[in-house]
């Protein structure tokens, strides 16, 4: 039972514990007045509204409050791969307000839009040669079912249950958790599940991976067989937990969508442009029909999403899969311009894959000296530590977990819990290995004072 018991943490961590309650009384008088007045004009989200904190400035790697407090954040919604307020980024857009081109409006092209779209078929896996542009992640789901849809002619999808794509009525139909989809009614309808290979929990108790494949696999294979019009899989390559699928799991089913005429849609909104040691985390395993990216597309300073697919699929001109008003917007695309060209140049991407092993490595370590480890899981920057009450048993330390997420917060590291016990860390792609070491001092610590 979750400390809240009707509330999903799937997606992170609650704001109505005790634990959140004490925290936020424990802020200053003026961060009180304004979680206030947020409270009082927001709706109210379990998972958003109230927040937690009010802050003054986001730059590199840290987060600041009020009071001038840095903490180094481990979240960043995902949009901070080259760092809050780039100044590669900022000076892209403060050129491109200067030139007087802030938005296109529909019908007519720009310069940025072109240059950003030939960069990412440079940059993608080779075959998708093909870009379209849209305001959010939520819309480019959209989009790419819908390509998948009207290219094959079906229109029944599988996707996984636990994982998030979006709101909204196809992408929340994709996702697999009902915090998204309680109260609303039907949905698209369609929206097939599986569950999602997890080596750690899986439900057999099995350690052999290539059974654990096989068992997963199986579902797949028994939705195409007893569902036809199968249109597309649409799934995270690595989960945001993280999860991470074998090699052979990922080959296995682009094989099962070759033979059945399915599209493999991947979903990298949060993993795209280095999260995972390389650009893209499908590099891990196979190339996709079509791949899905968001969040440090828009240069963590703007809302910008998108797909990449490949040619051949271009071939619905008598119809539009996305016709948004920011579709070739020049400031949020000089912004992504300039975050891939910031990634590249600083070679982020092999940071990550290095100093996130590094990481790695240092919580296996912890993970053999304290009990309330009970796995680490990740690549790159993209790392996962579930915490148990017992490691025989894996029961989730929903408590402890939340305890220690606290403590790191006072001592200026901050990072979201998933799942209810599940330390999620996705740093900016810059960090150094002093600030790698501060965070394995951080949550070593209060991991130590948590074992007392």
């Amino acid at each position: 039972m979750t400390p809240e018991n009707l509330i999903s943490e799937d997606q992170g961590d609650i704001n109505s514990s005790e634990q959140r309650r004490l925290y936020t009384q424990s802020l200053d008088k003026e961060t009180l007045h304004w979680l206030e007045e947020d409270a009082n004009y927001f709706f109210h989200q379990a998972l958003s509204t109230p927040v937690m904190n009010v802050l003054s400035k986001t730059e590199g790697a840290y987060i600041f409050d009020l009071n001038g407090k840095k903490y180094l954040d481990m979240h960043g919604n995902g949009v901070h791969n080259a760092g809050f307020n780039n100044p590669k980024v900022v000076e892209a857009m403060m050129r491109q307000m200067t030139e007087a081109l802030a938005f296109t409006p529909r019908r007519y092209t720009n310069i940025p839009a072109v240059q950003l779209a030939k960069k990412l078929t440079e940059i993608t896996p080779a075959g998708l040669d093909r870009v379209l542009f849209c305001p959010g992640g939520s819309e480019a789901i959209e989009m790419a079912v819908m390509l998948a849809k009207q290219i094959t002619g079906k229109w029944k999808t599988i996707s996984f249950w636990d994982a998030y794509h979006g709101t909204g009525f196809q992408a929340g139909a994709v996702s697999g958790q009902a915090h998204f989809l309680k109260g609303n009614g039907p949905m698209v309808p369609g929206a097939l599940h599986a569950e999602f290979p997890n080596y750690y929990r899986n439900p057999w108790k099995w350690d052999d991976t290539d059974a654990i494949d096989e068992e997963y696999l199986r579902q797949i294979k028994l939705i195409i067989r007893n569902e036809p019009d199968i249109a597309a899989i649409v799934a995270e390559p690595i989960s945001s937990t993280p999860v991470v699928p074998s090699q052979n799991y990922w080959q296995e089913v682009r094989h099962l969508c070759d033979r059945e005429g399915i599209f493999l849609i991947f979903d990298e909104i949060i993993e795209g442009f280095g999260r995972t040691g390389k650009m893209f985390a499908s590099e891990h395993y196979v190339t996709p029909d079509v791949l899905v990216l968001g969040k440090s597309l828009g240069g963590g300073m703007l809302p910008f999403a998108g797909i990449v697919s490949k040619s051949q699929y271009n071939v619905l001109q008598d119809s539009s899969i996305g016709h948004f008003t920011h579709e070739k917007n020049p400031l949020c695309c000089a912004a992504g311009l300039a975050e891939i060209e910031y990634i590249e140049e600083h070679k982020l991407v092999e940071n990550a894959a290095v100093q996130g092993e590094y990481l790695m490595n240092a919580f296996r370590d912890m993970q053999n000296k304290y009990p309330l480890i009970g796995n680490v899981a990740g690549k790159g920057f993209h790392i996962g530590i579930d915490l148990v009450k017992d490691k025989k048993t894996k029961e989730r330390a929903y408590e402890e977990a939340e305890r220690i997420m606290y403590r790191c917060m006072e001592r200026g590291l901050a990072f979201k819990i998933i799942e209810g016990n599940v330390i999620t860390l996705r740093p900016s792609l810059i960090l150094t290995q002093d600030q790698c070491d501060f965070i394995i001092e951080t949550i070593g610590d209060a991991l130590r004072e948590e074992t007392k």
